[in-house]
């Protein structure tokens, strides 16, 4: 496949430590590992951290020519602490080069005849209303293209009619229970939440998206594709951290609906996906797809 993913690259910052992350750039990644072709549209700074970026995408075999670097603004950076059960807990620093990116025609048409067979999109890059513009821009000029909408709310960083406005475009929605119990609540005036199946159904049926996952942590995650709704267990690991988990189960589940596969094994290979991730220290460790086989007890 060809894939354009949409949105931040900011370095996580660690204690001394930094890390060049961002949900789309993390997708990115784990795609690209999958064997998929895998350009980022985003902008970093005219600075270090910038330099430092356009490198290490480069060296991941990922296209940066839709990476603007712009002068006078500066890199994305994240301060991050992980909690007693290695779950993050994010400061996102802003204004940052990303919330500055523009489309020209030229740039549009461009990426058009890239032909992307699916393109990745978040909420936290479309809190700038110039990225927001840009992006609504793009999925107008490659309409034939699927869209992966990673809900992914951050502190301070979303707003319910911006997630709302990416939902009614997505092909498919992706999220966690807490976001989907909250969502629904925030959508029924502050009433009670629903089951995730009435949520997906509810969701499906107000944004016309074709499929909605739901993660439930080590649980696995439940999928909606269809009018049918199922709930698929998740792998056992010992668990290093959980940052870039949830966006290699993306990864895993765009590949895998794109085989044609049937929603459980869809749901199957992108749990064994996250899983393995969240058995490795970092966001985008080195892993293999034959071990995402091994971990669903399949040897193919």
């Amino acid at each position: 496949m060809r894939i354009v993913s949409v949105g931040e690259v900011l370095w996580d910052v660690i204690g001394a430590n930094e890390y060049l992350g961002g949900a789309p750039l993390n997708f990115a990644a784990h795609a690209r590992q999958l064997g998929h072709e895998v350009f980022l549209l985003s902008a970093v700074g005219d600075d270090e951290r910038g330099r430092r970026a356009l490198e290490q995408l480069r060296e991941r075999g990922m296209g940066t020519e839709l990476v603007q670097k712009l002068a006078g603004r500066k890199t994305g950076t994240a301060e991050v602490e992980l909690d007693a059960d290695g779950k993050p807990m994010f400061r996102i620093i802003r204004p940052a080069a990303y919330d500055f990116v523009e489309l020209s025609p030229a740039e549009l048409k461009h990426i058009a005849g890239l032909k992307p067979d699916w393109i990745y999109i978040g909420t936290l890059f479309h809190m700038s209303a110039q990225s927001l513009s840009a992006t609504l821009k793009l999925l107008e000029a490659v309409s034939s293209a699927r869209r992966f909408y990673d809900v992914n709310l951050r502190d301070n960083n979303w707003s319910l009619s911006v997630v709302e406005r990416l939902a009614s475009h997505a092909s498919v929605i992706k999220l966690c229970d807490s976001e989907a119990e909250f969502l629904d609540a925030s959508l029924n005036n502050g009433g009670p939440a629903g089951s995730i199946e009435s949520f997906c159904r509810r969701w499906s049926g107000q944004y016309g998206c074709e499929t909605i996952c739901v993660t439930l942590g080590e649980r696995g995650c439940a999928i909606f594709q269809n009018g049918a709704y199922c709930e698929v267990p998740g792998y056992r690991v010992e668990v290093a951290d959980t940052v870039g988990a949830g966006d290699a189960f993306s990864a895993g589940f765009v590949h895998a609906r794109e085989q044609g596969w049937a929603p459980r094994k869809i749901a199957e290979f992108a749990n064994a996906v996250g899983a393995l991730v969240a058995s490795r220290t970092g966001a985008t460790p080195e892993w293999r797809v034959q071990e995402c086989w091994r971990l669903m007890g399949n040897s193919t």
